[in-house]
């Protein structure tokens, strides 16, 4: 039999090449995503960040250890999008409208039972020893953990500016980050759980004097009258 020369062989493996592409792998399931950071969150409150092992989330999730590696290469990076989906997911309900801003603010205020409480205060001190572990992570769980509050405070103060309950000049890209901040400190410092009347007092104390207002009384005065 005669042979082919190579470059009908290269021409011939070409073509099969074309006619059957190599099929490309299965596309992510972003369900599964969720329940992989929920899977994070749990073990992380019930762990810490250094009793927690990739392992364990795996198990909790029934996902493969090799899919969750392919996602988060790291531990610390998948604490960091398990508490920034919560902190989103928390964020992302429709802001109150009650016509004041303080009435707004402890709108914001969820209700939540003892053992949620509990849960997310372990689940913030485990954030805190990851960041005393990976210091370069500080700026990824300040997006996390402060921003999504701060950014529906300040969109609240500029509401309260624009139907002129406020005055024009107050410094809301500050005044917005107060109360966050302060819970964060409380949390993960101080280790303390933080609860509705603490809120409250951040809001009346700190929060409302800072933008000009002085409490409950204030606040129905600067109520626009119609």
């Amino acid at each position: 039999m005669k042979r082919k020369p190579a470059a009908m062989l290269t021409h011939d493996v070409t073509m099969h090449v074309v006619d059957h592409p190599t099929k490309l792998g299965r596309k992510r399931d972003l369900g599964r995503d969720a329940e992989i950071l929920d899977a994070a969150l749990e073990v992380l409150s019930e762990t810490g960040y250094e009793g927690m092992t990739i392992d364990m989330v795996a198990t909790r999730a029934k996902a493969g250890k090799a899919t969750i590696y392919r996602r988060w290469p790291s531990k610390a990076e998948l604490v960091i999008d398990a508490v920034g989906c919560m902190k989103k997911h928390e964020a992302t309900a429709p802001l109150p409208d009650t016509g004041t801003l303080r009435g707004d603010l402890i709108a914001m205020i969820k209700p939540q039972s003892i053992e949620d409480g509990e849960k997310k205060f372990q689940i913030m001190a485990g954030v805190l020893a990851m960041i005393g572990q990976a210091p370069e992570l500080a700026e990824a769980a300040n997006a996390a953990i402060i921003q999504p509050r701060a950014t529906a405070n300040r969109t609240l103060m500029q509401r309260a500016k624009d139907r002129g309950e406020i005055a024009a000049d107050c410094d809301i890209d500050t005044v917005s980050l107060v109360t966050p901040s302060m819970v964060a400190y409380r949390v993960l410092l101080l280790r303390k759980t933080v609860d509705r009347e603490y809120l409250i007092s951040l809001i009346d104390g700190v929060l409302l004097p800072a933008l000009g207002l002085s409490g409950p009384a204030a606040c129905e005065d600067a109520r626009p009258r119609g």
